[in-house]
Formats: structure tokens, sequence, C-alpha cells
């Protein structure tokens, strides 16, 4: 087995990522490891914008507070304050480096999305916001020689001795090799995948969640999915997100019959928080027996809607869609993951040399609901904290010798892997998704623990791991969601009442943290933290 040296390695590159290496290039040789190209990543595909107050009308205590109203006021407060109060900085220190953000005249442009009371989204190329972030961050990294990235290079598993990272074993074109290093930070991104409707892309099969679980490492929260409302739904067409920033400008939800109904559910129509809004749907669909519902903004002026959403307009016209003068069809899919590696507002976990930031990480800021528009802000904001923290790691990878590193010998493969994947996902859907239950949860749990002596194996394909990484996250989201017994924010029990947004009942007044135990029959260990 090869083994190669780095000060510091990232797994992933995403916009957490590159900002943790450009916080960490004067310090030392800095490894970026991705499983596919750089570029592809949630990030890339991130249409609607990112918040930040910088607008006239805006302050950061109202950013704020619009986050912890979002969250259904169970977010940590002081990971929500630092990422308001130095959001600002970040995004200017990004159009210092280049960013190009919309602007009207000489002023920068704000746009409104579900659930904020300011028009704070700032946005690039219309729809293209997390291309333009990704576009910068990697213009910049460019010009660091210390950062080196490696592309379809796949994390099997971390190397821990005494609870301490000193690094990962790398899967590249069918050679493991150990990197060795004083910090190791994921930023590998979400989980989506795990669920047949889905708007992330292919890469995102979370498995940094289940890589740091499998180390020892503390999940919190993993129960709280987030389900974007609007995704296209339309024969042979990928699930395309529809960015809330259309919403924003005024387009209308309808049910199958053309009959509005969102004001039905909520004071704010369109504009309430997503979780309130996928809900919604989903029972216009169910109440109607219909398979989707529509998004129009029809009524909007033609060029403008060309002008302000170029990706939208061009994706929905390949699929003979013209959003200027027709109904989209819309259903919810999964989006994003609130809970995730269990951080402090450093990127620090409970393993002494592991980092993390971004959508692998759960800091608490986000809730039981992310605001829209705050993933990317996360993102710029706890992944350069996370690079100042991982410089003043204490590991000396000289610490373990070489006979210390195991020699992974990879034996295994899955021979229904097509199979496996496919249930996997239908049953997230149809049983963990938007509306559950402890019958249904349940269900989902003596489905998934069929498959559990696949957890135990190595295997010598990245789809292979893939699976077991989906198979275990679907595991941890079931097994928090079973453990919270309450409706709050995005998880939302049939079976349990309610309370009113906003109201944080006593019953809910708590995370749950999960970690590996194999002395449990499922190997983990769930407990609430209050």
């Amino acid at each position: 087995m090869d083994i190669e040296n780095a000060d510091f390695l990232i797994i992933g590159s995403g916009v957490a990522g590159l900002r943790c290496a450009l916080e960490l290039a004067s310090h030392g040789k800095t490894y970026i490891i991705t499983k596919d190209l750089p570029e592809e990543s949630s990030t890339e595909y991130a249409q609607g914008g990112v918040a930040v107050a910088l607008s006239d009308e805006d302050t950061i205590g109202i950013h704020f507070d619009d986050t912890i109203k979002a969250g259904d006021v169970i977010c940590n407060e002081e990971p929500v304050k630092v990422l308001v109060e130095e959001g600002p900085e970040r995004i200017l220190e990004l159009i210092s480096w280049g960013a190009e953000f919309d602007k009207n005249g000489a002023k920068l442009s704000f746009t409104m999305e579900g659930a904020h009371s300011r028009r704070r989204i700032l946005h690039s190329h219309g729809d293209s916001t997390g291309r333009e972030i990704v576009r910068v961050l990697l213009n910049k990294v460019r010009t660091f020689p210390s950062i080196q990235k490696y592309s379809f290079s796949y994390v099997l598993d971390l190397i821990i001795f005494d609870n301490k990272c000193y690094g990962a074993y790398i899967l590249k074109e069918n050679k493991i090799s150990a990197i060795l290093s004083k910090a190791t930070i994921f930023a590998t991104g979400g989980a989506g995948q795990v669920y047949s409707r889905t708007t992330n892309p292919l890469v995102a099969t979370g498995d940094g969640m289940s890589v740091a679980f499998r180390a020892g490492a503390i999940l919190e929260n993993m129960e709280f999915v987030q389900f974007h409302p609007t995704s296209l739904f339309a024969p042979s067409a990928p699930q395309f997100l529809l960015s809330e920033a259309l919403r924003g400008e005024g387009a209308i939800l309808r049910n199958i019959h053309k009959e509005t109904f969102m004001n039905i559910y909520h004071p704010r129509g369109e504009l309430a928080p997503r979780d309130v809004v996928s809900r919604a749907i989903l029972s216009e669909i169910v109440r109607t027996g219909s398979r989707h519902v529509y998004l129009d903004i029809t009524h909007r002026d033609a060029d403008y809607i060309r002008k302000r959403f170029p990706t939208i307009y061009g994706t929905c016209l390949k699929y003979d869609i013209d959003i200027t003068s027709e109904f989209v069809p819309v259903t919810p899919a999964a989006h994003y993951i609130m809970g995730g590696v269990k951080t402090d507002k450093y990127g620090k976990t409970n393993i002494n040399g592991l980092y993390a930031a971004g959508e692998v990480a759960c800091t608490g800021v986000h809730g039981a609901n992310r605001l829209a528009s705050n993933s990317l802000l996360e993102g710029l904001v706890f992944g350069a904290r996370a690079g100042k923290s991982a410089f003043l790691s204490n590991i000396n990878p000289r610490d373990i010798g070489i006979s210390d590193l195991s020699e992974k010998k990879v034996l295994h493969t899955i021979d229904n892997i097509n199979e496996i994947r496919g249930i996997l996902r239908k049953i997230m859907w149809e049983k963990v998704g938007i509306i559950r239950s402890n019958d249904s949860l349940m269900q989902a749990y003596d489905t998934l623990k069929r498959w559990s002596g696949l957890l135990t194996l190595s295997y010598s394909t990245r789809r292979e791991n893939e699976i077991k990484n989906m198979l275990q996250v679907s595991m941890l989201i079931v097994k928090a969601a079973l453990k919270r017994q309450c409706s709050i924010g995005a998880h939302y029990r049939s079976d349990y009442s309610e309370p009113a947004r906003g109201n944080r009942s006593k019953e809910c007044n708590y995370h749950i943290d999960l970690q590996r135990n194999l002395d449990k029959e499922d190997g983990i260990e769930c407990k609430v933290c209050k």
C-alpha cells in the first residue's frame, strides 16, 4: 500500500472544502480529495443564491431572527450568530476575488425567498450562483502551489488510533493508498441520493457521514431532512430544482385543477418555510389524486423571466415546457440534510484531528429546517473557520508507524447492487419522507436491517462503497426519526400532533446524538441530548 504525507487533508471540493483549503494553503501542503471532478458538488447546482445581510433594508439581527424562526426555534443560537455576523465579510471577500453578483445599477441586487422577512438573497447570472462561487474559489485555489487536487479519489475509511485521526485510506484507480495528515477535514456534502426523488447530484451519497460514523464520530439530528417543494416533474426529465427565488419573484403554486392553495396552509402563502410548503403540496397531491402540482410565473414579463432565470428557463425548454407561458409541473424532492457530523462552531468533532464543514456537518445552525439560501453562506463561513481551527491541530502523523496502518484487503462484491439501491431509495422516499409515522419508520428499519451484513465488509469499487454508505446513513436517519417522537420542522410525524410553529414544545426540546456501538444489535447508540 502506497503512503503519502500531507499537512492537511480535505475531502470534498464544494464551497466548504475550497474555502477551507484557502485558509490552510499558506500553512503547508494541502490535499483536496474528491471522488469526481472538482466542480461536481451540490454547490455547483445551487441556483437560488446566497443569503447575507448587506442590503440597506436589512440587518444582521433580522437575518438572525429569520434563521431561528425557520429552524423552528431549535437552532443553536451561537453558531447562528457566527453565520450572520461573519457572512458579510465572506461575501465581500468573494467579490474582491472576482465574484460577479447581479446588480441594479451600481448596487447589488437582492431577491426574496421563503421565510425571509427581507430581500437579502444575492444571485449571479440570474440563477447560477453556486456555479459562480465555485468558479471564483477554484480560480483562487489555483494560485496556491501548496494546494494539490486529486479527482476521482474515493475515501474508504479514516486512520484512527486512540480517538485521534491521522488521515484516511483512499481508493483511486482500483488501488488503495493511505494519506497521512495532521488534520483531516470532511466537506463531502449531503446524502440526498438515499431518496428516490432528490435534487442532489449523483455524488451525494452520504460518504462523509458514514465514514465518520464508522470512525467513532458523533452524528446529530439526522432525522431533519429538508425536502425542496419544487422540483421538475416531467416524463424523462431529471429531478431538476426550480429555485425558491421563483416564488420570491411572484410564482404561484396551483393544484391539478389550476386552483391556488397555499394561503389555506400558511398566512405567508408561497413564501412560507420550506417544510410547510412541501407538506402543503403533498396534501394537495393526495387530496386531488394527482401526481404533481403546478408552479405558475406566467403573469410576469417573459423577457424578465428569461433574463432572471436563464438556467431554469433553458432546462425546462429542453423538456418542452416554456415557463414564460406554461405552468410547470412540480413535486417536492429530498434536498438538504440539516443533521450530520456533530461539530462545534470551529468545525471540531469529538475525534481529535477530525473536522467537518458544510452540509456534512451539524453545528445546529439550521435547526429543524434550513432557512433558504443559508447553505452557501454556511459553507463559506464554517469552511473558513474549520481551516483556521485545523491549522492548530496537534496531531503528529509521525506518532504512528507504517506497521500500524491496516493493509486493506478488498475481497467482497455486491452482486445485486442495482436492486438494493433501488429498493433502499424507494423505501426511504415512501416511508421516511415528508410525512412519517412509527409504522412507516419501522417498515423501513426492518427492510434496511436485512442488509446490515453489508456494513461490515470492504468493497473494491466506488459504487459498492457508496451503497454501503447510503445504507448506513439511511439507518441513522431512520433511528433518529424513530427516537424523536414529536413533530417539528422538517420532521413531521402523523402520529404526533405538530406544535404551533415557533413555540418549541417541551417534547421537542432536545437534540439526538448517534454514535457507533457494536454492543447494540444494529451498531448504533442513539440518545437524547438536552
